[in-house]
């Protein structure tokens, strides 16, 4: 049952993908307070979850495991504000190419991180091809008239990919310490605090509707994470992120379902490239 798991985490991952635009495309909702908005929300959707789910051990006290715990809260920070600025001003379908790099980025950081953290992770040095022909389908999903076409939105949808990458094979050091919802719990309420501090966002802004959308995409959001954890801890980074390439799929269809956006030829063949090379990345 357990390897089915990663399948309801790509269909989580392309359902908030779709929700948070939804949201993010009013005018009056900017990112800064959309950031503290959802991190409440979460954090409120896994409170009652803890009674059932809590694990904490002493070892996460360590120096060290405590700096890890707050790079991961500085990684998700900047990938969140890189994301949200994106989807914000650019269309789901065009964005897409650049979000699918993120697991490409995480093969390549575990790879990485593997010579470092002996067992945690998975060694592969021949994801490296596959890596350069994906960079080159990406430059071509965007090429028009012998012109390169990367807009302000979509680097910022590049490192925003880059940083979620980061965060997630960084947080691959201190997972055996917690439960997935505790992390993600502590996590969450770590990233909402801060940004309540430094952005002073106004709720006020927000209408019932806008809050119920924001709810429910916290209810996703906990699903998706808390699943992505757990399949990091049994079974392993690279299955994991293999089975959450559906996600992308999903995030195609739903954008041509709810959002009536045209998807181009280019970015579906890009973007079936790309998941062709993780796909080989994972399976060599």
């Amino acid at each position: 049952m357990v390897y089915y798991l990663p399948f309801i985490g790509a269909i989580a991952l392309a359902s908030g993908f779709m929700l948070e635009k939804i949201v993010l495309r009013r005018k009056k909702i900017d990112i800064k307070l959309y950031q503290a908005a959802s991190f409440l929300a979460i954090v409120l959707v896994m409170l009652p979850l803890l009674y059932f789910f809590w694990k904490l051990e002493a070892e996460a006290f360590a120096g060290i495991n405590i700096l890890i715990f707050a790079l991961v809260i500085l990684f998700s920070i900047t990938a969140n504000l890189f994301t949200f600025y994106s989807m914000k001003w650019e269309k789901v379908s065009n964005l897409e190419p650049a979000k699918m790099l993120e697991p490409l980025f995480t093969i390549l950081l575990a790879i990485i991180f593997s010579f470092f953290a002996v067992g945690l992770y998975d060694r592969n040095i021949n994801v490296l091809i596959p890596a350069l022909i994906a960079g080159f389908a990406l430059i071509f999903s965007h090429l028009k008239k012998h012109h390169l076409q990367f807009n302000k939105y979509f680097i910022a949808a590049i490192f925003g990919a880059f940083f979620f990458a980061l965060e997630l094979v960084t947080s691959r050091l201190i997972l055996n310490y917690y439960s997935p919802l505790t992390f993600y719990f502590m996590r969450c309420s770590a990233i909402f605090i801060i940004s309540l501090v430094l952005f002073r966002p106004d709720f006020s802004k927000l209408n019932k509707k806008i809050n119920l959308h924001i709810f429910i995409t916290g209810i996703v959001w906990v699903i998706y994470r808390t699943i992505v954890y757990y399949g990091y801890l049994n079974l392993g980074v690279i299955f994991t992120t293999l089975i959450l390439m559906l996600g992308p799929v999903f995030v195609y269809l739903f954008a041509r379902i709810f959002l009536k956006e045209k998807i181009e030829i280019r970015n579906i063949i890009a973007s079936m490239v790309i998941i062709a090379c993780v796909l080989y990345a994972t399976l060599v």
